[in-house]
């Protein structure tokens, strides 16, 4: 099992743990409402794991520009 961080708006792979030992509280997910875990996660068939966030350059555009967040889908 792997853990991926992928930006949800540009797609960019951010970082990938290949550990499979590295537990939920570990990665900070623990943390989550069961409506953000929903959001963020994603349980792939093959048993990775992608969790999607915001790259810096996305996240430095939407406050430049907040009115992108309008969109359905701002930065692709």
């Amino acid at each position: 099992m792997a853990v991926d961080y992928v930006c949800r708006h540009c797609r960019t792979p951010l970082g990938r743990f290949e550990n499979s030992e590295v537990p939920e509280y570990r990665l900070g997910l623990h943390f989550l409402t069961p409506a953000e875990r929903k959001r963020i996660i994603a349980y792939n068939s093959n048993g990775d794991v992608t969790i999607n966030v915001i790259c810096e350059y996305c996240s430095q555009t939407l406050d430049s520009y907040p009115e992108l967040s309008l969109l359905s889908n701002p930065l692709q």
